[in-house]
């Protein structure tokens, strides 16, 4: 595992305990809502790429549950397109922060679901360890030929997101499983980085991902430390899992500005969706986010520390 930054092992230790508890006690009770169903509304941006796909997408959207649950995600939520006659669409599983179910959230999925894709939640608590989103696509490919979501969904193309804890389990995901090579594109934002992530036993290894990644952090406190270093996703965490990956891999780094851990949900929609939208839908107009020296990203006063690899 390439170590990211470097803390003594018993600051890692009350970081890793200060992390699970000051999440723990901001989302103690899973069944409450973190954002309302207009939540986007009071988004701003003066980048009109990242505040257009900040907003809602062009379809209506349907949810519906999966009829068992499975024994490691609980219960499966999807998020799709509804009423588009034989349209498929790809499929973005969400790795979720500390305590925060799929149900506590759904107007983040809502909204994602409403640019052409089929979203993937679950109840999961804990997601570090990448083990129940692996469950959850494998319980998403056993749908059988006669289901109803077997009509909308591209099982070729596949995205995954996460946040917090999330991003560590999202990386894990792909990196650490078997049917992590599925995945063709991964957002990650404010993923909590290897030393802390180690200590709480999340196993990830960003030198693995072969797929185009686009992550982030905030410059805040919480994530960035006193000194960009100690945070939960620092700078130096993101500068060296940028350097750890090939560079035969699209890649792009960025902190979003004047942010901090718990923005990062709403302040990321823009270019995540975006990002998705480029990578597995290979959206021009998205494209421009991020491609060449006039990408919108460069320019754009909510970001800042930008790099990458994409011309």
């Amino acid at each position: 595992m390439n170590k990211l930054i470097k803390m003594a092992p018993g600051v890692i230790i009350v970081v890793a305990l200060m992390l699970i508890l000051m999440l723990g006690r901001n989302l103690l009770d899973a069944r409450l809502p973190v954002m309302g169903g207009n939540y986007y509304k009071d988004f701003k941006s003066d980048a009109e790429l990242e505040y257009k796909y900040s907003q809602l997408g062009e379809y209506e959207v349907d949810n519906y549950t999966l009829e068992e649950e499975d024994p490691v995600a609980g219960a499966i939520n999807v998020w799709y397109p509804k009423n588009t006659g034989d349209e498929k669409f790809p499929m973005i599983f969400v790795a979720n922060p500390t305590k925060m179910p799929a149900s506590n959230y759904k107007p983040f999925f809502e909204r994602l679901a409403s640019w052409g894709f089929v979203v993937v939640g679950n109840e999961a608590l804990q997601s570090g360890t990448g083990e129940n989103i692996s469950a959850t696509l494998e319980a998403m490919k056993a749908i059988v030929d006669t289901h109803p979501l077997r009509d909308v969904i591209d099982y070729d193309t596949i995205g995954i997101v996460g946040y917090a804890q999330g991003g560590a389990g999202a990386l894990a995901a792909v990196s650490e499983y078997e049917n992590g090579s599925e995945f063709d594109a991964i957002f990650t934002g404010s993923a909590i980085s290897p030393s802390i992530s180690e200590e709480v036993g999340w196993i990830y290894d960003t030198s693995r991902i072969t797929v185009p990644y686009f992550m982030t952090a905030s410059t805040g406190d919480t994530d960035a430390g006193k000194d960009d270093t100690e945070g939960y996703a620092p700078l130096t965490s993101l500068m060296d899992a940028y350097i750890s990956i090939s560079d035969e891999t699209p890649k792009i780094r960025a902190r979003v500005s004047n942010a901090d851990h718990g923005d990062m949900l709403k302040k990321c929609d823009g270019y995540m969706t975006a990002w998705m939208l480029y990578q597995l839908k290979g959206d021009t107009e998205a494209a421009k986010a991020f491609e060449g020296s006039e990408a919108e990203i460069l320019s754009n006063s909510n970001w800042q520390d930008i790099e990458k690899n994409i011309d």
